[in-house]
């Protein structure tokens, strides 16, 4: 091999070597503007009515701000050891494993609707206290919110 042939084949070697890496770039920065983000995950209009007996319901609005939808798996609190997301359909509450947070859209828990369930209440919470609670997502990770305790025919004006 002559000198010419190993210069045109370091000059090959390097050209291709600065292509990946910029592919490789590319394909990275790509990906922050992806459904494969974070999703951006803000609660409100948190509460939950007084308590009648060992049972109480949460209330909130999740506002997913990002192009990347998520899911609410699980809810957890000092209050009480068993907590579970329902669903209503036709008037019927179930129990639920999940629900969806769309991209760029809002999860409602809402009176009549989906909801928060707290059953076997360690305590009884009372007008004006603050309930703390963990929403865990698939992707966002947890959030801490607050449920303000209202009286029992409070009812948010979600918009």
């Amino acid at each position: 091999m002559n000198r010419r042939t190993t210069r045109t084949t370091r000059t090959a070697r390097s050209t291709l070597a600065a292509v990946i890496a910029l592919a490789a770039g590319l394909a990275l920065a790509g990906c922050s503007d992806s459904a494969d983000a974070k999703p951006k995950l803000q609660v409100s209009d948190a509460f939950m009515p007084v308590p009648n007996g060992d049972m109480a319901g949460g209330f909130l609005v999740v506002k997913n701000d990002s192009k990347t939808a998520d899911k609410l798996t699980k809810v957890t609190s000092d209050l009480s050891d068993d907590i579970t997301i329902h669903e209503t359909k036709n008037q019927k509450m179930q129990e639920v494993k999940s629900f969806d947070v769309p991209a760029n859209g809002e999860l409602d828990l809402e009176r009549g609707g989906n909801h928060i369930m707290f059953m076997g209440l360690k305590k009884k919470p009372k007008l004006g206290e603050n309930v703390t609670v963990e929403l865990h997502f698939e992707k966002a990770g947890p959030i801490k919110v607050d449920l303000s305790v209202k009286e029992a025919t409070y009812n948010a004006q979600h918009h």
